[in-house]
């Protein structure tokens, strides 16, 4: 049996979850699939995948395999030459945040798509950190100024934050004057991280940070938005998120003589041997797109 189809097989069966899926990607039968997982199995000399009624779980062994075969099918689509170099296939898979999904993938995957139509993307939107490996993933994009270490961190560009209230909470509650009143009012947050705190740099003193804290708390900057708008309190939220309610009213500045510090945004991915043939060409879509504001 084609043991390069078999690993392509098996590939897509781990990426879909299913048999059947994989069977209609691949245009093959459902008994075929089962024939290529056996030859995998076979090869491997090990139980990839634990198969029940409900679910297919993969095995230790089979993550490991998995990184392999993977490698297998790239090594064989660069061997059908450039014209399968210069247009990707397959699937890509990417994890991201909810607003790195909206405001920077949202924009950009249409023309993507378009470009490279036998290219398939799949976005998993968390607001944590994740295994490349143990989840798959071949890009994740990250908003930090610390990515994650065990990974290749590429730098796209800058995300620029604005803090922010409606002018009915700031007529209650009253316009902050310096960094440390901010300690006094209700500070919407991200909930994902513990000890809050603020951070802005001006030309003068340069950074300065303030502990924070308040009511509510999100992982998702749109939600804070939101409920600054709704006069619940102050927001530091990515300036495109506020634009809307800036320009409109519904939300002013506070602070303006500060800058909030900026968070950097990186692409990160495994490895930059047998990477997905769509990978590089994405995350330059991506920091065209930031570059061009």
């Amino acid at each position: 049996m084609d043991r390069v189809m078999a690993a392509i097989t098996y590939n897509r069966i781990c990426e879909l979850g299913s048999l059947s899926a994989a069977a209609r990607s691949l245009g093959i039968s459902r008994p075929m699939v089962s024939r290529y997982l056996d030859e995998m199995e076979q090869w491997a000399g090990a139980r990839l995948i634990h198969r029940s009624t409900r679910r297919l779980t993969i095995t230790p062994a089979g993550e490991k395999t998995l990184e392999k075969t993977r490698q297998l099918a790239l090594l064989s689509q660069g061997i059908e030459g450039d014209a399968t170099r210069l247009t990707p296939s397959g699937t890509l898979r990417i994890a991201c945040a909810h607003f790195t999904a909206t405001h920077l993938l949202g924009p950009v995957i249409p023309t993507f798509l378009n470009q490279y139509p036998a290219l398939r993307i799949e976005v998993d939107i968390n607001n944590h950190p994740v295994s490349l490996v143990g989840e798959r993933i071949d890009l994740a994009i990250r908003i930090t100024n610390e990515p994650e270490p065990g990974a290749i961190a590429r730098f796209l560009g800058t995300c620029q934050s604005v803090l922010c209230a409606s002018p009915r909470y700031l007529a209650r509650a009253g316009m902050p004057e310096t960094i440390e009143s901010l300690a006094q009012h209700n500070c919407l947050h991200y909930s994902r991280f513990s000890g809050q705190s603020w951070s802005f740099r001006d030309g003068e003193t340069g950074g300065m940070s303030v502990a924070v804290s308040g009511n509510f708390s999100a992982g998702i900057s749109s939600l804070l938005c939101d409920m600054a708008a709704a006069d619940m309190g102050l927001a530091m939220v990515p300036e495109i998120e506020a634009r809307a309610g800036l320009e409109s009213g519904g939300l002013v500045r506070v602070l303006p003589h500060l800058e909030p510090a900026p968070l950097g945004i990186y692409g990160l991915y495994q490895s930059r041997d047998h990477q997905h043939a769509a990978l590089g060409l994405l995350i330059d879509a991506v920091k065209g797109y930031l570059a061009a504001g």
